[in-house]
């Protein structure tokens, strides 16, 4: 019994509902395709293994953007490509639905398997995400384009694109059911984040597909190098962009535990403080851009002790007094705005120590409240896990709610906690 508790989880044991039948959807889909692809045969042999060539090469390019999405924007284009396609040069091409979810899914086997040599598991539902999309544009696309449309061009490639757009929004529609009950946020929420973080890669990656079936008529397959450059420029700036973000977490992480290490306050409580803060975020509705900004101001929260001669009993800000938790609040937003580039972080630390209600003034930013609230419940729980010491300082942070305390952020802090129980 110790013996299989000890065991880590299968992978498959850690997906969701939606999850599981995602992955199980597309796993019925490629069955079917390569069924029927193996009983009529594989048309065109050439533009497949070229397709599928540039699919597995996009793969093995893929990439992680902010919010943990896996992408692989130039297997995308290839596959919705694929999908689009009515002419290699003056040959037609007459393949079928099935055979194109049939390239898409080698194309991206094939090149997932470096990953996993290596030990990079791809996510299964992103995969799964990434042969569906261009399956619903084949399925969609294909009974249209061969049809008698397919000699009107100005209307053939406005089809294109509505088909495109639909696939697009069905994706991140799955994506956001997905997100939201991962991380127990409203579908909502979820589904303005993928819209922010999708849209562009969607954009580009279903531009580049079009072009790749328009221009392949006139080109031939060379029109895959050609038009395959632009959509690697483009994935080049947005690793980039993803690359900035990872870099400051990972330094605002390093800062946040200066405090620690020094002694000022208690080990793990900065992690503990923004695991919390994010958490009742999503909790209260705060979208991704939100919840960065705050991740970044509850792991920076108490860098303005770095400044106190003496520090504070085990470094519970609570029981300092209120003008000295606003003076700790002042330096800790001066050293953040040093950095020139977390201005409205700094903002979210300046005032996180002001009360709910104070007498003048408005009230302080939703961020800063929040933080208010996972510091003082930190600062008088810590890393203790008996259930009533926790209720107790629930009940405490309940009371002071007519004016400390915003009593909404209380009781998002509540069911989180009811939940970690």
């Amino acid at each position: 019994m110790t013996a299989q508790a000890g065991r880590p989880r299968p992978a498959w044991q850690s997906l969701d509902s939606a999850q599981l039948l995602l992955i199980a959807a597309a796993g019925m889909l490629i069955i079917a395709s390569v069924t029927q692809v193996g009983a009529v045969g594989l048309e065109d042999s050439r533009t497949a293994i070229l397709f599928g060539a540039l699919i597995a090469i996009g793969e093995l390019l893929r990439m992680i953007m902010p919010g943990s999405r896996e992408v692989a924007p130039i297997a995308s284009a290839g596959s919705v490509g694929y999908a689009l396609l009515l002419r290699v040069g003056s040959e037609p091409a007459t393949h079928s639905a099935f055979q194109a979810v049939t390239v898409t899914a080698c194309g991206t086997l094939i090149g997932a398997l470096p990953h996993i040599a290596v030990g990079r598991v791809p996510a299964l539902d992103a995969m799964a995400r990434r042969i569906l999309s261009p399956a619903l544009v084949a399925f969609v696309f294909r009974p249209i384009g061969t049809s008698s449309l397919q000699h009107h061009w100005p209307l053939l490639i406005t089809v294109m694109v509505l088909t495109v757009m639909f696939a697009c929004a069905a994706e991140m529609v799955t994506a956001a059911t997905i997100r939201a009950e991962a991380v127990r946020t409203r579908f909502a929420i979820a589904f303005g984040d993928e819209i922010r973080a999708k849209v562009p890669l969607c954009a580009a990656s279903g531009a580049t597909g079009i072009l790749i079936a328009v221009s392949t008529f006139v080109m031939g397959p060379v029109a895959l190098l050609v038009f395959s450059a632009p959509i690697l420029v483009t994935q080049v700036a947005f690793r980039r962009f993803a690359g900035i973000r990872a870099t400051y977490l990972q330094t605002v992480r390093a800062l946040s535990q200066v405090t620690e290490v020094g002694g000022y306050v208690e080990a793990g409580h900065s992690r503990r403080v923004s695991e919390l803060a994010v958490q009742m975020g999503r909790e209260l509705g705060m979208n991704e851009e939100a919840l960065l900004e705050l991740e970044y101001a509850a792991l920076m929260h108490d860098i303005g002790q770095l400044s106190l001669r003496d520090p504070i009993p085990g470094g519970a800000t609570v029981l300092a007094s209120p003008s000295e938790q606003r003076r700790i609040a002042g330096l800790g937003a001066n050293v953040i705005t040093e950095t020139g580039v977390l201005n409205e972080v700094a903002e979210i630390v300046r005032r996180q120590s002001e009360p709910y209600r104070a007498a003048e003034g408005s009230a302080p930013p939703l961020a800063s409240r929040v933080i208010k609230v996972a510091n003082a419940y930190d600062d008088l729980v810590g890393a203790s896990s008996d259930r009533d010491r926790s209720a107790a300082v629930l009940e405490r942070l309940r009371g002071d709610s007519a004016a400390e305390y915003d009593p909404t952020v209380v009781e998002a802090l509540g069911h989180v906690v009811d939940r970690m129980r």
